[in-house]
């Protein structure tokens, strides 16, 4: 049996599977998901999940929202540490396996369907090209994976730690604006569940926007501004113009650094939007800006335009991945 986990800043979702059948990877026995912050540590979070439903687990292999070094990892958005061996003694679990949450999803890229994604751009493939993979949730995650000659390889990255570049006007005022808050503007601070509110309060101070009186209202009452943002930009029937501007600058960022992305592993595979909020700003996504931000590369512009960009529709694809991971390591044993 192998106990796989997606361990993210917000929520974790745990799942057993039954390495016993070569595709069980894809059918969970059983799932659960539970509030992150609610737990001291990962290992009363599980405790709690193996109370629940009692299985002899073999194998561990979580996807984890932050570095992996050395088989030990800090949670980015959470006080937790994490450690193979304190974890396989914490768990009684006799393997264990630390990932990072977006090399966790980039071992389930290869396997998707169709179904599982939404196109944004057809583009034509390159067979065993390489595929990128940039996922804006809670924070900013990124990743790309390699052809070695027989199977794609992911890469692990803390790309969305980068330097935020400004692409024009707006959002150079933008950058000027964190500056005086951050002692580092990370592409994260604007292209994330986190970074979100930061592109609203620039709106706002800098005078671009004004907020109406009942937004006040519902922001002052949310304990996440973020939601209330998305979902009064998504309502077309009671336009609020702050929000649409907020959510337009963050898919002119999202485009941008996808762009980026794809330039920097040449991605002529494809490049993948994972994470929480791009299935959620469908409508946004896919009414141009994203791609112009996408395309407008200067000189390599046109290496971009037949590379495939597509929303990952699965939300379980972390999961998914870092149970690919365990199947794969169980099969070296």
């Amino acid at each position: 049996m192998l106990l796989a986990g997606d361990i993210g800043g917000t929520k974790t979702n745990l799942a057993v599977f039954s390495t016993e059948d070569a595709d069980g990877w894809k059918k969970p026995l059983t799932e659960a998901t539970f509030p992150s912050g609610r737990y001291l540590s990962l290992e009363a979070l599980v405790a709690e999940f193996q109370q629940q439903h009692h299985f002899a687990i073999d194998r561990a292999s979580f996807g984890v929202a932050g570095p992996v070094v050395n088989g030990r990892a800090t949670i980015t958005n959470l006080p937790w540490v994490l450690e193979e061996n304190h974890l396989k003694k914490a768990l009684n679990i006799p393997q264990v396996s630390l990932l990072n949450d977006l090399t966790a999803i980039a071992h389930g890229v290869p396997y998707l369907a169709a179904s599982d994604l939404h196109t944004l751009n057809a583009g034509h493939a390159v067979p065993e090209g390489a595929l990128a993979v940039v996922a804006p949730g809670t924070g900013l995650g990124e990743a790309f994976l390699t052809w070695d000659g027989d199977h794609y390889r992911p890469h692990v990255s803390e790309g969305g730690h980068a330097d935020f570049a400004p692409a024009d006007g707006l959002q150079l005022e933008l950058l000027h604006y964190l500056q005086l808050r951050y002692n580092h503007v990370s592409f994260e601070r604007v292209c994330s569940g986190k970074g979100l509110p930061n592109l609203y309060a620039f709106l706002k101070d800098s005078g671009h926007a004004s907020e109406p009186s009942w937004l006040t209202e519902a922001l002052a009452q949310a304990s996440d501004p973020t939601p209330v943002i998305v979902e009064n930009a998504l309502d077309t029937a009671h336009a609020c113009e702050i929000c649409t501007m907020t959510l337009d600058l963050f898919v002119s960022i999202l485009g941008a650094e996808a762009g980026n992305m794809a330039l920097k592993v040449l991605a002529t595979g494809g490049v993948f939007l994972g994470g929480g909020i791009p299935p959620r700003i469908l409508p946004f996504l896919s009414e141009g800006r994203f791609m112009q931000a996408f395309l407008r590369k200067g000189r390599l512009s046109d290496v971009l335009i037949p590379v495939p960009v597509s929303v990952i529709l699965n939300p379980n694809i972390a999961l998914l991945g870092a149970a690919r991971h365990g199947f794969e390591r169980a099969m070296q044993d």
